[in-house]
């Protein structure tokens, strides 16, 4: 698929921005709590410290994150999700969902209220009603 297409196509356009191996796993964490460099470089396993600062300063460019200094000296930043980062969180809870049910997994998705586990939902936000996987369709607008 053409860069292009992509810029026209949702899902292309949302993986230009956090297709990559570790934007939605840093998302996850910020979704955590977890805000600070320490913190996440911590956390997402694997990850070295100059792609985390890399990821980190992408994601603020988007607007998905905005950083916040905690300190002149050392100079220290904590980073926090924005409307269009907490955003993400629906799909994050849906690949967590997917993952959970279809690999090995360490985490789940509960309502805090009752702890149980959820499920990912699809609502019509004008008739009001669940719309059932096999009704969905992706088509041009």
């Amino acid at each position: 698929m053409s860069a292009r297409r992509n810029s026209r196509d949702p899902l292309g356009a949302a993986l230009d921005l956090v297709g990559d191996r570790w934007s939605l796993l840093i998302v996850r964490d910020l979704l955590q709590g977890r805000t600070r460099f320490s913190e996440l470089r911590g956390s997402v396993v694997g990850i070295a410290s100059n792609v985390l600062a890399d990821r980190l300063k992408r994601l603020e460019a988007a607007a998905v994150i905005e950083r916040r200094s905690y300190s002149i000296a050392p100079p220290r930043a904590e980073y926090f999700l924005t409307p269009k980062g907490h955003g993400l969180g629906l799909a994050v809870g849906a690949l967590l969902l997917w993952g959970e049910r279809y690999t090995a997994h360490e985490l789940t998705i509960i309502d805090q209220a009752c702890g149980h586990t959820v499920e990912l939902v699809y609502r019509c936000p004008k008739c009001q009603h669940e719309t059932p996987r096999l009704r969905l369709r992706i088509v041009e607008p």
